[in-house]
């Protein structure tokens, strides 16, 4: 992954612009921690890639997420049990997509780094 922006990025930010720096702080970890990820950064959502996704970004709402938000979509095997899960799925038995919501670059700890290893895992493992 490289360490700049690109330019689709960017782009992506344009209707919800005071979410970049909590992008910047997570990718920033994602460059140092997991630093073959692979961003494809489309008009509705940024893949995270190793190379199958293993989370996304994007501004998908859940009930009682504050307007100003980044919602992180991570692929794991289980279902997140944390008050920090908005909303979570199983699209089919064995793979759960869990929504996190983020406000702030703060929200970019190690708790949810831990769970983007674990899906990036899960996703290799494929």
């Amino acid at each position: 992954m490289d360490a700049l922006i690109g330019q689709d990025e960017l782009a992506f930010f344009a209707e919800m612009p005071g979410m970049l720096p909590v992008y910047r702080a997570l990718r920033a970890r994602l460059y140092g921690e997991l630093p073959d990820t692979v961003i494809d950064a489309r008009k509705t959502q940024i893949s995270l890639k190793c190379p199958r996704i293993y989370a996304t970004v994007s501004f998908l709402r859940a009930r009682g997420v504050p307007k100003e938000h980044l919602t992180v979509s991570i692929g794991l095997a289980h279902r997140l049990e944390s008050p920090r899960t908005a909303a979570a799925a199983e699209p089919y038995p064995g793979r759960w997509t869990n929504h996190v919501c983020l406000t702030a670059a703060e929200d970019v700890d190690d708790e949810l780094v831990g769970w983007l290893r674990e899906a990036y895992v899960f996703a290799r493992e494929k």
